[in-house]
């Protein structure tokens, strides 16, 4: 089953490019996940069927409770990492044992079509990060992760942009900033466009991931490059915090980030992240308002004794 929350009321895909606007009170599907959940979608009534592109398109939800960012989970993207990591003098970070994590915030959701703002104090190297996002139907608390897969609504695409600077900061000891601040900023976490229920998918996971930016492909890979299975992430992640409808888990990203390139983003371009059976979230960069778009330099605040520093990576 293929949801979209829309302008008009949460609908089900039920043909290709046609939408059935359904009969049920809740906004978006974050809140419908909240209350009766994502079977009530397969029974509700329908109101009305309107073609797919004459409707805006939101996120799948709108306003997560909380993003939790999975780092390192593509064995192509570790493999790259680790490189950088030993030029940053910390060649002490090996491929990790278990999922490595951050909690960011949900109010950096924009939908798809929506502008990513390069922010005013960081706009020199902020990056894309192609991925595919799972969403908690079900609160999940210390559960196995042979159950794991029931307590999912479903996939979607995410593409979680980072201000690389501040992250560079915050690896490398700087107390002042932090990687979930640089991945925290309003318009960093573009979802969407749709939620597919994983009933849809088979065990293991095996899905096609490009990103392109202005139509040059920077990003080709397989989710069965996975390090940890989404089963497995779930079930890793709900013996930490309990992980509750409507939140959404950020899989990994493969090679190819612009990071490791040094292409960063720049007002204008065009950001696509397309993944098999769950479509393309297409989202353009823009300056922050009222800022030519030229990189600022002005960043966070410097460590004390390091006026002028702020904006290096160390």
């Amino acid at each position: 089953m293929r949801l979209y929350s829309t302008a008009l009321g949460i609908a089900r895909e039920d043909a290709p490019g046609e939408l059935s606007l359904l009969d049920l009170p809740f906004s978006d599907l974050g809140a419908l996940l909240r209350g009766p959940g994502v079977a009530a979608a397969r029974t509700a009534a329908v109101l009305r069927r309107v073609p797919l592109d004459g409707v805006r398109v939101h996120a799948p939800v709108r306003r997560p409770g909380k993003i939790l960012i999975v780092g390192l989970n593509y064995r192509s993207h570790a493999e790259e990492a680790l490189e950088m990591f030993a030029a940053m003098g910390r060649p002490d970070i090996v491929l990790p044992a278990e999922p490595n994590f951050q909690v960011v915030a949900g109010s950096a959701v924009i939908a798809p079509g929506d502008d990513i703002r390069l922010p005013a104090v960081a706009a020199g190297q902020v990056d894309y990060e192609g991925e595919v996002a799972a969403v908690i139907g079900r609160p999940a608390t210390a559960v196995d992760a042979a159950d794991a897969r029931d307590h999912l609504a479903g996939l979607t695409i995410a593409n979680d942009v980072s201000a690389r600077d501040i992250q560079k900061r915050a690896m490398s000891g700087d107390p002042i900033a932090s990687i979930g601040v640089s991945k925290s900023f309003d318009t960093f976490k573009p979802l969407g466009p749709c939620l597919v229920t994983p009933d849809e998918f088979p065990e293991p996971l095996d899905l096609r991931l490009r990103t392109r930016v202005n139509g040059e492909v920077r990003q080709d890979d397989r989710t069965s490059g996975f390090l940890h299975g989404v089963a497995e992430l779930v079930s890793f992640l709900s013996h930490y915090q309990t992980l509750e409808p409507g939140d959404v888990i950020l899989t990994g990203t493969p090679r190819g980030a612009g990071v490791f390139s040094g292409r960063h983003l720049r007002p204008g371009d065009v950001v696509e992240v397309e993944v098999e059976h769950l479509g393309t979230l297409r989202n353009r960069v823009a300056a922050a308002p009222g800022t030519t778009g030229a990189p600022t330099g002005a960043g966070l605040p410097a460590r004390t004794g390091e006026a002028g520093t702020a904006n290096r990576a160390r």
